[in-house]
């Protein structure tokens, strides 16, 4: 799966955190900033040399835990398209807080390739309150919707900024249910938080646990540990690192983009401009 959709072994995807969309209360009714914005970051992550990028409504937080507003849907839709015609690599899209259903819409109504699911079995405590998976729910949809090249599903286990409603429950368990009862094309693990590192114990464990399935880092990963984390994993998910000084609210710096890019490559980066 990972050669056919990123052309790559160990794929490194970038993440575009959208400035807020209409239907959030942050939205300023400026659609066109949201548009430069992800078109600035676009041109960066390309440049840099990654594998694929995946667009996220992150500004719109707080989230709501279900169904987003359809304006949000149609803004996210509007920024894909014009991100495809800007980048030849792979577009995802993440619904947060966990609109699956949503991201593939905006998925199959645009052409995107693929879309990260927060919460896909199982039931997590959140900010948002308890979110239940909705594995049933997305292939009945992804069924429906029948567009000419799969959507594929990448889902997380034990997600970030959630905690499991068990104190007992297993990570691979957790993944085993994801992809073998769930059917998720590809897992992702992260850490606690957005910008933190997996627990390299449980990274091995759902390693162990589904040696064949494409494993996705979903936080935490950067130029000095992305060797190690890519070790263990099939790809990485990337945002934080990415972004000018390290600081989640700034946008893409293309030389860190090189710097990573490189890192997994075991290149050094090329000099801007030669």
């Amino acid at each position: 799966m990972l050669e056919n959709l990123f052309g790559t072994a160990k794929p490194v995807i970038g993440v575009i955190h959208l400035l807020p969309l209409p239907g959030s209360h942050r939205f300023d009714g400026q659609l066109e900033p949201v548009f430069l914005r992800a078109e600035q970051e676009a041109a960066a992550l390309t440049t840099g040399g990654v594998d694929g990028i995946i667009l996220e409504n992150f500004f719109d937080a707080p989230f709501t835990k279900s169904r987003v507003d359809p304006a949000c849907a149609c803004a996210l839709s509007l920024v894909a398209k014009s991100i495809m015609s800007i980048t030849p690599v792979p577009i995802g899209i993440n619904v947060l807080r966990n609109d699956g259903l949503t991201a593939l819409a905006v998925a199959a109504t645009t052409g995107c390739q693929f879309i990260r699911v927060n919460v896909y079995t199982g039931a997590m405590l959140t900010d948002q309150g308890i979110i239940e998976g909705q594995a049933h729910e997305l292939l009945q949809y992804r069924r429906l919707l029948s567009t000419k090249k799969k959507i594929h599903i990448l889902a997380d286990v034990m997600v970030k900024h959630a905690f499991p409603l068990s104190p007992f429950m297993d990570i691979r368990q957790c993944a085993r249910d994801t992809v073998l009862r769930g059917m998720a094309d590809g897992i992702i693990v992260s850490g606690t938080a957005t910008g933190s590192s997996p627990d390299v114990e449980d990274l091995k464990a759902v390693r162990e646990a589904l040696p064949s399935t494409p494993l996705f880092v979903g936080s935490g990963a950067t130029a000095d540990n992305v060797r190690g984390l890519l070790d263990i994993a099939d790809g990485v998910i990337v945002a934080t690192s990415l972004k000018r000084r390290g600081l989640l609210e700034n946008p893409v710096d293309a030389d860190r983009v090189r710097t990573l890019v490189a890192a997994v490559k075991k290149e050094s980066p090329a000099t801007p401009g030669c």
